[in-house]
């Protein structure tokens, strides 16, 4: 029972780590869409270099969780609870890849005056956003019609993501000279739909965790 209580302890633990992984994800998202609103580089450079927090935390997820099956040589269930842990960790750090990315391509677009308003980026950030939190919910909650909802919400993404796309490709011809700026926006439209992807990924290994079988929620 001891041996039970110690496990099921730190489980616990990797859980709550992985919920602060989330959080840091989550803001570094956040700040890079506000970066990108009010061209506030100093921001951008700053969630650039807090990346390091988010890599860090992943590490030691990975550390946990490979410690945690070589000690007590989980079977079933409880080896999946931490198989996904390792995987959703995975996914999440590179959600905060491209917060990192977005930044970057804030940097890259300057201070320049943009040539849209930017309206639609923001709300397409914050769906992605949304994924992330509901995502990691799911996860703590072991919420698998919350992890399905994920599929609508992602379809929802795609479609915004491919005709901003389109707009924004449309728009060289009118703006010639500001093709850079065009080119970092659809990059930061990609970055968006990726991070969008990376939730249903998270919303995936949910279903297994729970269900015990793969589910493609990108059919």
């Amino acid at each position: 029972m001891v041996v039970r209580e110690n496990f099921q302890t730190q489980l616990d633990e990797l859980r709550e780590l992985l919920i602060e992984l989330g959080r840091l994800t989550g803001k570094a998202l956040d700040e890079a869409i506000e970066s990108l609103k009010n061209q506030d580089l100093e921001l951008a450079l700053r969630i650039i270099e807090n990346d390091v927090k988010v890599n860090q935390l992943e590490e030691e997820i990975n550390d946990k969780a490979i410690l945690l099956i070589a000690k007590q040589s989980p079977v079933a269930s409880d080896l999946r609870r931490v198989i996904v842990a390792i995987k959703i960790s995975s996914d999440v750090e590179r959600m905060a890849d491209f917060a990192v990315n977005i930044a970057k391509s804030v940097i890259r677009i300057g201070p320049s005056k943009l040539i849209k308003p930017l309206e639609e980026i923001p709300k397409l950030a914050g769906t992605a956003n949304q994924m992330l939190s509901e995502a990691i919910q799911a996860y703590t909650d072991e919420d698998v019609a919350l992890a399905k909802s994920m599929a609508d919400k992602d379809d929802t993404v795609d479609e915004t993501y491919g005709r901003l796309i389109q707009e924004l490709l449309g728009m060289m011809k009118e703006y010639p000279d500001d093709t850079n700026q065009i080119i970092q926006l659809c990059f930061i439209c990609r970055y968006i739909e990726r991070t969008a992807d990376h939730a249903t990924n998270i919303a995936e290994s949910i279903v297994y965790l729970v269900k015990g079988k793969r589910y493609d929620l990108n059919e």
